[in-house]
């Protein structure tokens, strides 16, 4: 608890200041998001801090390995696609980015099964990405390669995912929503886009000296 308070206690002193304005106006006018962004729970990915977005700019959902289920309207607690339900039909987001990372400890247990630890919600939540696992190791000749290809490939199936919840594709064929796929590297700060058949580099570190 003290580390969190000394945390606030910083943000206080040298970021509400300059950010006293805008969550002013945000608390009083409503939230008004561009982008939803879907992204792991490691904390080595901080969303806001890598697209140096500021307050109201993105809707955050993280959730372990980045992922979107299937769309399944039933009576089950559904804490992604409930997310989606509102981003998308009440704050009206223009575009929803799911972004995948390099060294995610939910596609190494999708890879190599979850320690015995974290078998009650995690082992069934990483099967929404059991695609990428089988074209991964179609595509990797060893566990490192297939590794990082599953990481990339989950990006793709919860991308194809978004594209069964009937409102999201209403808004993608209607030109009001586009969806995004990205891939950080955690080590060298490299992004890259991911579409159904390309990963392109985005941006990538500068040469250092």
């Amino acid at each position: 608890m003290d580390e969190l308070i000394a945390g606030y206690q910083r943000f206080r002193t040298s970021q509400w200041p300059q950010q006293r304005e805008a969550l002013e106006a945000l608390a009083r006018n409503g939230q008004q998001p561009h982008t939803m962004a879907i992204g792991c729970c490691d904390s080595r990915v901080p969303l806001e801090m890598i697209f140096n977005s500021r307050p109201g700019d993105m809707f955050v959902v993280r959730n372990i390995a980045n992922l979107v289920p299937p769309y399944a309207p039933d009576m089950a607690n559904h804490g992604t696609s409930a997310a989606l339900e509102f981003a998308v039909r009440v704050l009206k987001v223009q575009r929803i980015a799911v972004i995948g990372h390099s060294s995610c400890g939910g596609i190494h247990a999708l890879m190599n099964d979850p320690p015995p630890e974290a078998r009650d919600f995690v082992a069934n939540w990483v099967r929404i990405a059991q695609p990428a696992r089988q074209r991964a190791m179609l595509l990797a000749d060893d566990p490192i390669h297939a590794q990082r290809r599953a990481e990339i490939e989950s990006v793709r199936v919860s991308l194809e995912n978004l594209m069964s919840f009937p409102w999201i594709a209403a808004a993608c064929a209607a030109g009001t929503l586009k969806l995004l796929g990205f891939y950080f590297d955690v080590a060298n700060g490299t992004l890259r886009q991911i579409t159904a058949d390309a990963e392109t580099i985005i941006a990538e570190p500068a040469p250092v000296g």
